[in-house]
């Protein structure tokens, strides 16, 4: 079976060949927005003290790498699409459980991060993903390789709002537990897209099984 699966493989085209070039160019696009956006969020959160911050900085590194193992299989086979989506939901729920190890370990320390820095930053990091969502918009019902895009990039923006709450709650308490339990909810985000991903790759990956059994 297993060899019968990857000579399917081999003579399957997409059945949408200028939706599937459109949506290469908007991945390199977003792919070249998230690594610019991680180098200045992860020096900025290390600068800052920010533990949400550094969450939402290694967020967008997670994305890089993601929009990278969509680029490799746009056009694929469906089987392809459904083990990249099944990799990325993994990333996303180890990022998940980084992130709340993390806070973790700063809710213990007591840190207390720069507000000022934490808005700045927070802003910036809001625009540019809010641009990634306008990008990925039309691709947001696709199977679960897009599917898995379009959520990372929607946690995104609901992570950045939070962090610009974080920041006004730091500032106003002049604590730093604003800022630990955003970067909580952000795990708690990332682990539940990490599940939504999976199942439906999985059941993706069933289909596409039952279908060269039937053949």
């Amino acid at each position: 079976m297993s060899a019968h699966c990857c000579a399917h493989s081999h003579r399957y085209s997409s059945k949408y060949p200028e939706r599937d070039a459109r949506y290469r160019r908007v991945l390199w696009v977003v792919l070249a927005i998230n690594a610019a956006m991680f180098l200045v969020e992860i020096g900025a959160g290390l600068a800052a003290g920010s533990v949400s911050l550094q969450a939402d900085a290694l967020d967008f590194l997670a994305d890089a790498g993601n929009y990278g193992i969509s680029l490799l299989v746009v056009g694929a086979a469906p089987h392809l699409r459904a083990k990249a989506a099944l990799i990325k939901g993994t990333t996303m729920g180890l990022f998940g459980l980084w992130v709340i190890g993390v806070t973790a370990w700063h809710a213990v320390e007591g840190t207390l991060p720069h507000a000022g820095a934490m808005g700045a930053v927070g802003f910036a990091a809001l625009l540019a993903n809010a641009a990634v969502l306008a990008l990925l918009w039309a691709y947001r019902s696709g199977d679960a390789n897009m599917r898995s895009v379009w959520l990372c990039s929607r946690n995104d923006v609901i992570g950045n709002c939070a962090v610009l709450l974080a920041a006004l709650g730091v500032f106003g308490t002049g604590t730093g537990w604003p800022d630990v339990i955003v970067a909580a909810v952000m795990g708690l985000f990332a682990l539940q897209g990490a599940s939504l991903v999976i199942r439906q790759a999985a059941s993706e990956l069933q289909q596409v099984r039952a279908a060269v059994s039937a053949e």
